[in-house]
């Protein structure tokens, strides 16, 4: 929410600025709550990710941007950057990278021929 207050305030609508009070009225939040996480410092885990964040794209990027989170993960950690793949995934889907998927992965799906005889249905569905 906290960003969404800070995309919003400065609007204006009809010549009126909407503010951050009127915005956490809305959303049924306090005010004073927006401005203690706006003062807060960053958590350890966010300041990690923006750690980790160019070092997975630059292994993404060295391996010919094929590579998906399980290798990235297995290079990060022969380089010495312990992490963990869960957060790999997490980090690569916060940057919007996948590795490659080769031609043939098609998902199956089965899909009945109405002319094949079907079992009975013996529980009436």
């Amino acid at each position: 929410m906290i960003v969404f207050v800070d995309e919003h305030r400065d609007r204006r609508t009809d010549g009126l600025r909407w503010g951050v009070e009127p915005i956490c009225r809305v959303l049924q939040f306090a005010p004073q709550t927006y401005y203690a996480a706006k003062g807060r410092a960053p958590s350890q885990r966010a300041v990690r990710d923006e750690w980790l964040k160019p070092e997975i794209r630059r292994v993404y990027d060295e391996n010919y941007r094929v590579y998906g989170a399980p290798k990235v993960w297995t290079q990060l950690n022969r380089e010495g950057v312990e992490v963990a793949r869960c957060t790999v995934e997490r980090l690569m889907g916060v940057l919007g990278i996948a590795g490659a998927v080769r031609r043939g992965a098609k998902p199956y799906t089965t899909v009945a021929s109405e002319s094949l005889e079907r079992p009975p249905d013996h529980l009436e569905r």
